[in-house]
């Protein structure tokens, strides 16, 4: 249907505004660290674009882009930024509590990959989509967050980004200097993910089956469980606390999705919804593993809220 601008009330309106829920989303998550709420930012943008749009204003893109803007710096005025644990604490020892969990708004969440990659440009764009890369993000100022996604992700020019955020091709050029100047180096694109990898991955979970889950790790793999900040560096450590636990992992059922532009897993217990693990690949191997311990996570992804436990093998 290309960028036509339809008029406020036109009936053709909704399916303008649903072509460019995915683009916006993605850009919102980015932005928030949330998938929660970056629906949430998204569906406030369609409400205000239904009231507002005309076309007086030009192209409905562009302006959809300054509303979502808006909506996000807005929401992004409280102190604190979301993070996830490597930010907050030290590496914790085998055997050491795991301590008091922290409430949802200090943490990154994970968002499933159809809800923030268009299909054509997932290639490109899952790499800007990956916890760590969006855990980086937040720690720019809200402004700067803003212009490093639109240049540098979303590709918008600087006189494009400067109309969106109402300032100068001056300023916006400086604040990407800035911005770029705080975030690690670039991450090159990770290679396609070994299918047998994962295959041997849900196996050894499953059969909690230790010796081959940390075979699969690299030497210094991390691995941490929001809501706590309690998380492990190396793979001696996993091996370590995983060896003294109580198979607690033994029987679960693990179902494929994807989140963050990687494999992850729908944890469940007795049937029943337990955590979803994220997984970062590197090299052939599990470079990282994040679990989030929270349910309410499931109906984002679409996943079912009971499945049948697996039955338990030995071996």
């Amino acid at each position: 249907m290309g960028d036509r601008a339809p008029d406020r009330g036109d009936a053709a309106l909704m399916m303008d505004l649903e072509r460019h829920r995915v683009e916006l989303t993605g850009y919102c998550y980015r932005m928030l660290g949330s998938g929660f709420e970056a629906e949430d930012a998204v569906q406030e943008t369609f409400v205000r674009a239904w009231r507002t749009f005309d076309t007086g204003r030009g192209p409905l893109r562009p302006w959809l882009f300054h509303l979502a803007t808006n909506i996000c710096l807005d929401m992004l005025r409280g102190p604190q930024r979301r993070a996830r644990a490597m930010d907050l604490t030290s590496p914790a020892t085998p055997g050491a509590e795991l301590g008091p969990p922290l409430p949802p708004d200090r943490w990154i969440h994970p968002i499933p990959d159809d809800r923030a990659l268009d299909p054509a440009d997932q290639a490109v764009a899952k790499e800007t989509i990956r916890l760590a890369f969006v855990t980086a993000l937040q720690n720019l100022p809200p402004r700067q967050r803003a212009v490093l996604i639109l240049r540098d992700v979303l590709k918008w020019t600087a006189a494009e980004t400067a109309a969106l955020l109402s300032t100068t091709v001056t300023s916006v050029n400086s604040t990407l200097q800035r911005a770029r100047a705080r975030l690690p180096a670039p991450v090159p694109p990770a290679a396609e993910v070994d299918e047998s990898l994962l295959a041997r991955y849900v196996s050894a979970f499953e059969r909690y089956d230790v010796e081959t889950l940390v075979a699969l790790l690299h030497e210094d793999a991390t691995m941490s469980m929001p809501p706590f900040t309690w998380w492990l560096r190396g793979r001696a450590s996993i091996r370590a606390v995983l060896l003294a636990a109580d198979s607690p992992c033994a029987g679960a059922r693990l179902v494929p999705v994807r989140a963050n532009g990687s494999p992850a897993f729908a944890q469940y217990a007795d049937g029943k919804p337990f955590a979803l693990d994220v997984l970062d690949i590197a090299d052939g191997l599990i470079k990282d593993t994040t679990t989030f311990l929270d349910p309410g996570l499931f109906p984002l992804f679409g996943l079912p809220m009971s499945l049948p436990p697996a039955f338990r093998t030995e071996g």
